[in-house]
């Protein structure tokens, strides 16, 4: 799997945290199930940050799931090349927000489980392997930092 250099894939646990994928902290609570236990808001960087990755893995799995509910091509799996899938999909999300815009009230997303419940281009660079390095725990930590100070002045 291959990632442009400078973008990441959100992962669980089960891939490293290398370049181009982010995963969680380990032992630290993440599902938001955890959250609505009553244990109260995050307690340091690493909670916040595991709440955060934690809530956007469940906005684009609740997306691909309407995605797929509505574009049958997405369903099953690809005969066309890496690159016309990549072409395929977006052109499924432009008519996706075509659509969205045309139509506030979108009746497939009333048929799709609430996301909680639900438990390469020429001449640019890209990851292709997904060995741990020192350097990329050490931007996680960063970021989770500077989210949690932001999240702390925000009050």
């Amino acid at each position: 799997m291959e990632v442009v250099q400078g973008n990441y894939y959100l992962c669980d646990n089960g891939y490293a945290n290398a370049d181009g994928f982010l995963t969680p902290y380990r032992g630290v609570r993440y599902h938001l199930k955890e959250w609505d236990s009553g244990a109260g808001g995050p307690q340091n960087k690493e909670e916040l940050f595991n709440l955060k990755h934690s809530s956007a893995r469940n906005v684009i799995e609740s997306t691909f799931g309407l995605l797929k509910v509505r574009w049958g091509i997405l369903r099953s799996q690809s005969v066309y090349p890496i690159d016309v899938q990549s072409k395929i999909i977006i052109a499924c999300c432009l008519l996706h927000n075509f659509i969205r815009n045309k139509m506030p009230e979108d009746p497939l997303e009333v048929e799709l489980p609430d996301a909680c419940e639900v438990d390469g281009e020429i001449g640019v660079e890209c990851i292709s392997s997904s060995e741990g390095n020192p350097i990329w725990p050490a931007w996680r930590d960063e970021l989770a930092s500077s989210m949690y100070n932001e999240w702390l002045t925000r009050g």
